[in-house]
């Protein structure tokens, strides 16, 4: 399956500046494999070894998918993953 992912401005500069990339895979986990063969060193920006990383947030269409089946959640067609950095800072 062919799907859109859209690339947070911090994260651009290992897809040559692209802010959308194509990837293909039948899992969200196959996708990252192949943005990973496509623009190296996007996977270690995503994940770490207990899978994303606390600080990064993955959407496929408007679901975040830690509430879906993570890694393994289910790619369509058509589908578009978002990548959302954490924010974190400011005054209290």
């Amino acid at each position: 399956m062919e799907v859109t992912v859209r690339i947070p401005t911090p994260l651009r500069t290992l897809t040559g500046g692209l802010d959308e990339v194509r990837a293909s895979g039948a899992t969200l986990a196959d996708a990252i494999d192949d943005i990973e063969r496509k623009h190296p060193g996007m996977k270690e920006r995503l994940l770490d070894e207990k899978g994303v990383r606390r600080f990064v947030n993955l959407y496929v269409g408007d679901e975040d998918v830690r509430f879906l089946k993570g890694l393994e959640t289910p790619l369509k067609g058509g589908d578009e993953v978002t990548i959302v950095p954490a924010i974190a800072g400011g005054l209290l």
